[in-house]
């Protein structure tokens, strides 16, 4: 089958059902389309929220004690003015920044990294250590 994007003979498997659109070729799309809109992405996650219930957090923080401590200490600096949040190491927003830990055991050093950088980071690099 041809893509009609990338114009490559591909095999069926590598095409979503009824798409002509290799599946290479329609990710890249769909995340170019994310980047180009990500101020509407990102206020209709806000929106949608991502709220636990309490039967999750308590397995949550039982299961990863290093990672809720380390998460913890961060809140627990910031709010009592210890440490700040500083913009997005890559792209410089300052909407919804995340501390991120490259080693749980060290709970105040962390890279400053928005929603979107944060989840591409453990995409390419995995899971923190220690964590």
């Amino acid at each position: 089958m041809k893509c009609k994007v990338c114009g490559i003979n591909k095999d069926e498997g590598e095409f979503y059902a009824n798409d002509s659109t290799c599946k290479e070729d329609r990710k890249a799309r769909v995340r170019a389309n994310r980047l180009r809109r990500i101020e509407y992405y990102r206020a209709y996650d806000r929106a949608r929220g991502n709220r636990q219930d309490n039967d999750y957090l308590r397995h949550y923080r039982a299961s990863n004690p290093l990672k809720y401590r380390a998460t913890a200490a961060i809140n627990s600096a910031i709010n009592s003015g210890r440490m700040k949040s500083m913009p997005c190491e890559v792209c410089g927003t300052e909407d919804r920044i995340h501390g991120h830990h490259d080693d749980y055991a060290y709970p105040l050093n962390v890279r400053w990294l928005c929603a979107v950088h944060h989840q591409e980071w453990h995409s390419i690099n995995g899971e923190g250590l220690n964590g």
